[in-house]
């Protein structure tokens, strides 16, 4: 496996009105994320990582260092070619769906690649491959309403996925799910991780981490620590991530 994404000495500030009274949110952040991996993001509210996240997304722009996307240094993308560059390399997967009750189940995975002015063909073959694999063959035409959380979050991940984008981006994607579609939805990200795609996922929950490969813990804008599941199983990798989290807090 070769490194997808690189970041490297990542610092964020923020300034208030006046340019007064400077924030800085991260400090020097610096990780590789190699093709094919699935890796978790930790850390207290405040600590930074939904600030890294929407750097990687390219929704804001680093104070100092650099982020590279598969050879694609994303401080020089310019800001008038951020949305063409998301969509041809990037997915989303968001806490709130963010589903158009107006389109149906099918036009709502389809959106990405009509923004992207693909062929009906393009979009028809990639909504057949991946439609099966996520149960949605027989809710295409039903609306958004019309579903359970389960299926909408399932959606919501055939959206992301139809690009097939190089890195797929899950912000606290179970947190306004119940246990069992959360964990539907876990075990789908897993899947898809199986399959080949690379995902990126900050959460504060260690059971979602569990499901993924690493982890890293950022604390104070920093990277704390991490750690690698190698050959533990869900259960046992969840007990190394709550030890990790516990030996966290007991040196604040």
């Amino acid at each position: 496996m070769s490194s997808l994404l690189r970041l490297k000495n990542v610092e964020k500030t923020y300034y208030g009105k006046f340019k007064t009274h400077p924030e800085k949110v991260l400090k020097g952040i610096s990780f590789e994320v190699e093709a094919g991996e699935f890796v978790s993001i930790m850390g207290e509210s405040g600590a930074g990582k939904s600030t890294l996240l929407n750097l990687i997304a390219t929704l804001d722009e680093p104070s100092g260092g650099t982020i590279t996307l598969d050879e694609t240094n994303l401080n020089q993308v310019p800001e008038d070619k951020r949305a063409k560059f998301r969509r041809e390399n990037l997915g989303f997967i968001f806490q709130d769906f963010d589903l158009l009750d107006n389109f149906n189940v099918q036009d709502n995975i389809f959106l990405p690649l009509v923004l992207a002015k693909s062929s009906l063909e393009l979009m028809t073959d990639r909504l057949a491959e991946i439609a099966p694999r996520l149960g949605l063959t027989d809710l295409l035409s039903k609306r958004p309403y019309e579903l359970s959380g389960g299926q909408e979050q399932r959606v919501a991940a055939a959206r992301a996925i139809i690009t097939q984008p190089k890195l797929l981006l899950a912000d606290e994607p179970t947190g306004a799910l119940d246990s069992k579609t959360s964990e539907e939805l876990l075990d789908l990200l897993e899947e898809l991780n199986d399959r080949g795609q690379t995902t990126l996922m900050v959460t504060h929950s260690a059971v979602a981490a569990s499901h993924s490969k690493r982890v890293l813990f950022i604390r104070d804008g920093m990277i704390y620590h991490q750690i690698y599941r190698g050959e533990l199983n869900q259960k046992q990798f969840l007990t190394r991530i709550s030890e990790s989290l516990t030996a966290m807090l007991d040196k604040e």
